[in-house]
């Protein structure tokens, strides 16, 4: 038991700087020696317990999902209605995002195939579902129109987050993913919005900027 409960310390140490260096300077740039002189340890004890650097990159995808659908759950569960979901979840992303770096969800499909396929079952199944979920709560609250398809509006703010990620389409150096993240939240809202929600909007949008300014 004793032994057991090291070995997770351990590997569950290996992966919080494995994500730190990750989010940080990129997957690919990322090696196991960097990671290994990280935590002062031998190469060779790293391999120990990780065959190799793909091993990490999937285990901290899944790590990172488990805990992004815990955080996710609560974020939503503060909301007192669909508009406030929304707005939360604006906040928790801007603050995730920045700690993201730019190129690593292009380095995930390339390069890492089994940690993609969970990020995209990910997406198309928990998110998908709190997308679509959040839709019909605020068409029964009369915040969003009435006669939105929500299974095609869910399945298009989906199409909306993945584009972010796209180099091509955004170029990195030139559109950071926390301004893409808020101008792709509020046309979407404003999009599905019903002259009630509009008002709502302004409000929450007016008290998370005097809140911004305080920050500042």
């Amino acid at each position: 038991m004793y032994l057991c409960a090291v070995s997770t310390e351990i590997k569950d140490r290996i992966l919080q700087v494995a994500v730190e260096l990750f989010m940080r300077n990129g997957i690919r740039s990322v090696s196991m020696d960097d990671i290994a002189a990280q935590l002062g340890m031998s190469k060779k004890t790293l391999y120990k317990w990780f065959d190799n650097k793909d091993q990490i990159v999937l285990a901290t995808m899944q790590q990172h999902l488990v805990r992004e659908e815990s955080d996710c759950e609560l974020v939503f569960a503060t909301g007192s209605n669909a508009l406030e979901e929304m707005f939360n979840l604006m906040q928790w992303h801007k603050q995730m995002l920045s700690t993201v770096h730019p190129s690593i969800f292009h380095e995930l499909q390339k390069y890492y195939p089994e940690a993609w396929a969970l990020f995209e079952q990910h997406k198309n199944t928990f998110i998908l579902t709190k997308i679509a979920d959040n839709l019909r709560r605020g068409i029964e609250e009369g915040l969003f129109r009435a006669d939105l398809d929500v299974e095609i509006i869910a399945r298009l703010r989906l199409a909306e987050i993945e584009l972010m990620f796209d180099g091509r389409v955004f170029p990195p150096r030139q559109f950071e993913l926390q301004r893409l993240h808020l101008a792709t939240v509020e046309h979407y809202l404003y999009g599905i919005c019903t002259v009630k929600g509009h008002r709502l909007i302004n409000q929450y949008r007016q008290v998370t900027e005097e809140v911004e300014e305080e920050i500042k």
